[in-house]
């Protein structure tokens, strides 16, 4: 019976070690392979880098430091510690490049401008106006037109003005991103902007809104114009500046030209951006400018106008 006993014991203390060996292995084997993951992870990081020169994720350190780490991370957006339910809807857009009939059009008159004040891009540079301008001037008439033509106008004024020129469509699908990154792609060449011209002041993205004719036309004085509205997002960090901006402008708009305004849209909540890239230093707003409908000189008597509006504020400000 005595030695049955210490047999047991025996067979037992085996059992325990056994298990002690299995339970260790284990634990080293999980803990090699979560390093192994991690610099799997690290080397593709870098490889993606190095493979992507061109993409917004330039480097780890910009992944670390880049507007869209501070954005996804709740400090460009305003909301409470335990509700991040507004990321869920941050990249929502409406516009898609693929159904767009417009195009593509290269600056039609590439001078340089030296330290310019005021800088004009486009989210979506194919949103498109009435496509009977497109038989009366040969081009298919958008947005990113809109936007030369008030350079034009504003440089004539003798307020330094840019357009960005580079393509969003091509560069979304570069870097494989879906339209729903539009505003991102902006807000990428929009910040290369202003580190590459640090005197910009003022960044004006111009859209066209979807509503009919009846809403976006208005004559005044005998003339015909695309109506604008003012938009302005509230779920970031510089609100006052930039509400105060599109008010400002809503004002003398209603001074100088009576009925031309729709009005500020403020946008916050679920389903919208609310950034709309106006976290960006500087004064910021987002214009519609007309509709599907309106034609393209409407759209140009506009942007006359938007040049006189902006005259007015900016030399309030010197």
């Amino acid at each position: 019976m005595r030695r049955k006993f210490r047999n047991g014991n025996k067979k037992i203390n085996i059992y325990l070690l056994i298990f002690l060996v299995s339970f260790l292995g284990m634990i080293i084997f999980v803990k090699c392979n979560l390093i192994f993951e991690n610099n799997t992870f690290l080397s593709n990081l870098i490889s993606e880098s190095t493979n992507n020169s061109n993409s917004i994720f330039l480097s780890i350190k910009d992944k670390l430091t880049s507007p869209k780490y501070i954005l996804y991370n709740g400090l460009n957006k305003i909301v409470e510690k335990d509700s991040l339910s507004a990321f869920s809807t941050i990249d929502i857009d409406e516009f898609n490049y693929e159904s767009s009939k417009s195009e593509y059009v290269d600056d039609p008159n590439p001078i340089e401008i030296f330290n310019p004040i005021v800088y004009l891009y486009n989210t979506h540079q194919l949103e498109e106006y009435n496509l009977e301008s497109l038989y009366d001037y040969s081009v298919k008439p958008n947005v990113l037109i809109a936007s030369y033509i008030l350079r034009e106008k504003l440089n004539n004024k003798g307020i330094n003005t840019i357009v960005e020129t580079n393509n969003m469509k091509e560069y979304l699908n570069n870097n494989n991103l879906s339209y729903n990154m539009s505003y991102h792609a902006s807000e990428y060449f929009a910040r290369l902007a202003q580190k590459e011209n640090p005197t910009i002041k003022y960044l004006i993205d111009i859209h066209r809104d979807s509503a009919k004719y009846k809403t976006t036309f208005i004559e005044i004085d005998g003339i015909s114009y695309a109506r604008v509205m003012y938009v302005a997002g509230l779920e970031h960090t510089t609100i006052e500046n930039n509400t105060g901006f599109a008010e400002s402008l809503n004002q003398i708009t209603e001074e100088l030209y009576p009925g031309l305004s729709r009005g500020i849209l403020n946008k916050t909540g679920p389903a919208v951006n609310g950034v709309y890239n106006q976290n960006l230093d500087g004064k910021s707003v987002l214009i519609e400018v007309g509709g599907v409908d309106n034609k393209l000189e409407e759209v140009n008597n506009t942007m006359e106008a938007l040049s006189v509006i902006l005259q007015k504020y900016i030399e309030g400000e010197l």
